[in-house]
């Protein structure tokens, strides 16, 4: 698999990763031995870097990336911290920061952190200097490696690039997400701080599976923060309506690579953004994940596809969201 380097941690990861939130909670029930099943197919399929959270099914996630973490070598992971209060400038602290890193390093049982990412924060926390001196004595601590940001707001993400030791920026990118591409993508290049694309099939939208009449359990965000009833509505469908995303897909249906998926060409889309350095699709089973990592062996996608993305995103997407985020 290709590999870029994670901005400023130095680190070469391989452009497709794993995001673990389906491995701890929100998506449906998924069992011990199906995430284990999950991050070990990744991993034998070339996935060098794993992304997840503390509050991922409250430390399941980071339980479960731990323990294999045990099991191979040379992988990167990233986890997040921040999300466990209530969201209040104030409550971004040192000691709080300490407690959550003792926690995550527990749970992922390591010393060092590769990549702490502070978990989509207040806005006013990128723009507070004490909370930046408190990573980076964490990283002189030893705690971690290096930090980064997980934004919603593209105005958000260019605040922490600004920032001299942010190593990277996890954004929604996708192809109903295009805003990032205007201003957020080139600073991040230009500055030397990596991308970290999340939301990648649009909670699945993407994937070119789901109609009208789908339907998903109580448990899983795409039914119970359809609206946003429980975090930001960006996190489900990229905050787009899901009629306008199901119109959005059948339009890219015809620009698909012969014998690739709608799940494939969206993941190569995100590839071929010049700054993205790795895309983190989640996975509930080992087919998903070997669907994922094939998106990398794609050729890159033509102008002409590259434009019908652009096109359907202008005509469909653009009016409803792209002054949100």
């Amino acid at each position: 698999m290709e590999k870029r380097t994670l901005g400023r941690t130095g680190r070469d990861i391989g452009v497709v990763g794993l995001g673990a939130w389906q491995l701890g909670a929100d998506w449906g029930e998924v069992g011990e031995d199906e995430a284990l099943g999950v991050l070990r197919a990744a991993v034998d399929g070339g996935v060098t870097f794993i992304d997840t959270a503390d509050v991922y099914g409250d430390g399941r996630s980071e339980r479960l990336v731990g323990q294999v973490l045990r099991e191979y070598d040379g992988l990167t992971v990233a986890t997040k911290m921040g999300r466990r209060v209530e969201q209040k400038p104030e409550n971004y602290s040192p000691e709080n920061f300490r407690a959550w890193n003792d926690r995550s390093r527990k749970n992922l049982g390591v010393d060092t952190i590769d990549l702490v990412q502070l978990h989509c924060p207040p806005t006013p926390v990128y723009s507070t200097d004490a909370v930046f001196d408190a990573l980076d004595t964490m990283v002189d601590e030893g705690r971690i490696a290096a930090y980064g940001v997980s934004v919603e707001t593209c105005a958000e993400a260019l605040t922490a690039i600004a920032r001299p030791n942010v190593a990277s920026v996890q954004i929604i990118l996708n192809a109903l997400r295009l805003k990032p591409l205007d201003e957020v993508l080139p600073a991040a290049h230009a500055a030397g701080v990596g991308i970290i694309a999340r939301v990648p099939l649009a909670s699945g939208l993407l994937s070119g599976k789901y109609d009208e009449n789908t339907v998903f359990g109580a448990d899983d965000h795409r039914t119970y923060n359809r609206h946003g009833e429980a975090f930001d509505v960006g996190e489900t469908f990229s905050g787009v309506d899901f009629g306008t995303g199901l119109e959005a897909v059948r339009r890219l249906l015809p620009w698909i690579p012969a014998g690739a998926t709608m799940a494939q060409f969206a993941l190569r889309w995100i590839l071929d953004q010049p700054g993205v350095t790795v895309v983190i699709p989640g996975a509930r089973n080992p087919a998903q994940v070997a669907g994922n990592l094939a998106a990398a062996s794609l050729t890159p996608l033509t102008p002409d596809q590259l434009s019908a993305v652009q096109e359907t995103y202008d005509e469909l997407i653009r009016p409803q969201i792209h002054n949100r985020w």
